[in-house]
């Protein structure tokens, strides 16, 4: 029986679905090193902040060594980090085009190899990707050209690399989350939110959490996405 203290990495971690994660996993009693562009080291000893953009390959690098020499793994990462930007699709400029892809997309890629390798010298881990049920269920009135371009892509390669390291003990999945309520979204706009989700309310932040951590626990599941998104996944209403 694995005794030691497991570690998760998850980025995005300052603040929203991050912060809330970062605090489940520790009252799981795992160590955590959390990336955001702007977190800052708190009072928490189990915490090991690395401040800086994920989508730079040298912070991705930073953020896994900091991982393994100071606990000697990884178990889990979470891939939270995210920009989503709703424009009509022209009017995205090359700027947000480059922020979307090197986040999303470069952040996921970098991390993701850093911490598949240790996983592989243990045979054993966990990575999650936040997405968007948007990839599944598009809203005509919440333009998501560059969210679903991104995220797209890797609601595609959760299901390649799910069985690409089936035999290698480590599982890959995905949390697809309609809106949730967090600071970003202003108290004016709630109950148009509200509305597009068939439960008629928003997500909580509670609620992915829960899904992350089912994950977790579901030793058997790989390569699935679970959407939590008040029914938005299921159809039209």
């Amino acid at each position: 029986m694995d005794t030691q203290q497991k570690v998760a990495i998850i980025t995005g971690a300052s603040q929203g679905i991050g912060a809330g994660i970062v605090q489940a996993y520790r009252e799981q009693g795992y160590a955590v090193v959390a990336n955001s562009r702007t977190i800052k080291t708190g009072t928490d000893e189990g915490i090991v902040a690395i401040p800086g953009n994920i989508g730079d390959r040298a912070v991705a690098r930073q953020v896994a060594a900091a991982a393994i020499e100071r606990y000697g793994r990884i178990d889990t990462l979470i891939n939270n980090a995210g920009i989503f930007v709703s424009k009509p699709f022209t009017d995205y400029t090359a700027e947000d085009y480059d922020n979307a892809i090197g986040v999303n997309l470069g952040g996921f890629f970098h991390i993701t190899q850093f911490a598949l390798a240790q996983m592989l010298k243990q045979s054993r881990g966990h990575i999650v990707q936040i997405t968007t049920t948007l990839v599944e269920q598009p809203l005509a009135n919440v333009p998501a050209g560059l969210a679903s371009l991104t995220k797209g892509g890797l609601a595609a390669v959760t299901r390649g690399l799910a069985i690409e390291y089936a035999r290698q003990g480590i599982r890959v999945n995905a949390v697809a989350p309609g809106i949730i309520k967090t600071p970003m979204h202003a108290p004016e706009t709630h109950a148009f939110l509200d509305g597009l989700h068939p439960v008629g309310r928003m997500g909580d932040i509670q609620d992915i959490v829960d899904a992350v951590l089912y994950l977790e626990r579901a030793g058997f599941v790989t390569g699935e996405t679970i959407n939590v998104d008040g029914g938005q996944h299921a159809g039209r209403w």
